[in-house]
């Protein structure tokens, strides 16, 4: 399972996912961390604005996903971001190779869907199994969140 949290929401179902299916566990992190500034969704001038606007647009990341190969289904974790993905899953799924893989989205918003995520990644991933993916409420519990799991 590999996440993207800039509020700690999606860390914290995350990581209660991760418990209830016993998944391992991998934090995508942005090399140049977002500031509040960044993240300002009512600035269009914003980074994360910027970002959204740009198609090409593929933030650094941090590290890589040790021992990739050994995973054949990928849970991918993150906040919707103008009913999408934010860009740095683009850059995720393009840092691994994916072929064969099961990726399973999973996102969290206080209102707004998941809209076209899965389609989104499924286009960056042609050679995986890119499925439409839920959104969960920030408090949405291990055991419900096993029970969606367990589906895969």
């Amino acid at each position: 399972m590999a996440y993207f949290s800039e509020s700690g929401n999606t860390k914290d179902l995350a990581e209660r996912l991760a418990g209830a299916i016993s998944a391992d566990i991998y934090r995508i992190e942005p090399e140049t961390e977002y500031t509040d500034a960044d993240l300002d969704w009512n600035d269009e001038g914003s980074r994360s604005s910027k970002e959204r606007d740009d198609g090409n647009s593929r933030p650094e990341m941090k590290g890589h996903v040790e021992n990739f190969a050994k995973y054949d289904k990928v849970f991918v974790g993150f906040p919707v971001w103008w009913y999408r993905e934010p860009r740095i899953i683009d850059t995720f799924l393009e840092s691994g190779d994916f072929s064969g893989k099961k990726v399973i989205p999973f996102a969290t918003s206080g209102s707004s869907p998941i809209g076209d995520s899965g389609k989104n990644m499924q286009e960056i991933v042609p050679e995986a199994e890119v499925l439409e993916g839920s959104r969960f409420a920030a408090d949405t519990s291990a055991e419900d969140l096993k029970k969606w799991a367990d589906q895969f």
